[in-house]
């Protein structure tokens, strides 16, 4: 999966000087001039790191980090600023930010932030690898051959996507999966399907493995927050 930032800064010559670095590191690179196309790109499409500038038009990126953050958006944030005063800082990561770096900076030791940044939010997307099946409820999943043999004894094959979206709950067992983490590790495209998509998959897990649907014993929707898998 191709791994993409979003670049918030209305200045043009380091618009320029930034996306260009990180091209060359091999990301890929979309551009926001202003606050409110911030929100409306990180909150459609999928990012690894949002590289947010303060001082912009429309709505600064103190708002836009906090307005991110207030819809369970979890993406990293790198705030790049010449606000340099610690309150601001200290506000910055208060909103949710994870780091900080001041203007006018190294572009190295930038680009190394960048990397760990991006590496946190690449591994939180991740599943363990070495899981090929795994039995639950008296199901079983072969994840090598998408072949399933559910408590009633009926035989049959997932989906590529279902697969995934299993691989990942079940790998995160009894902890809360947010949409976002979702959609990036089993989507992963620029413009996200809906919620009601992902829930229509969970409602469908439900008739697959659950013997009362109503009443679901392994996949749960926690309202506002996310999805989770339990044993």
């Amino acid at each position: 999966m191709k791994t993409r930032i979003l670049l918030v800064e209305d200045e043009e010559h380091l618009v320029e000087v930034i996306k260009l670095n990180l091209e060359l590191e091999g990301y890929e690179v979309e551009v926001a001039d202003n606050g409110t196309t911030a929100i409306k790109k990180a909150l459609e499409q999928r990012f690894n790191l949002i590289v947010l500038d303060v001082m912009l038009p429309e709505v600064d990126g103190f708002e836009v980090c906090e307005k991110i953050r207030l819809e369970g958006n979890e993406t990293p944030i790198l705030f790049l600023t010449a606000k340099d005063s610690g309150q601001d800082k200290i506000h910055g990561l208060k909103l949710g930010a994870d780091d900080y770096l001041v203007k006018p900076f190294n572009l190295e030791e930038f680009l190394l932030r960048v990397k760990v940044l991006v590496k946190h939010s690449v591994k939180g997307t991740q599943t363990g690898q070495s899981l090929n099946a795994v039995h639950f409820g008296g199901n079983e999943i072969n994840f090598v051959t998408f072949s399933v043999k559910n408590y009633e004894g009926k035989t049959f094959e997932l989906s590529k996507r279902e697969i995934a979206l299993l691989k990942l709950l079940i790998d995160r067992k009894d902890s809360v999966v947010s949409r976002n983490q979702i959609l990036q590790y089993v989507w992963g495209y620029d413009v996200y399907p809906s919620t009601r998509t992902i829930d229509n998959f969970i409602l469908a897990f439900r008739k697959y493995f659950e013997k009362d649907v109503r009443d679901p014993q392994h996949f749960h929707s926690i309202r506002g927050v996310g999805y989770k898998f339990t044993a």
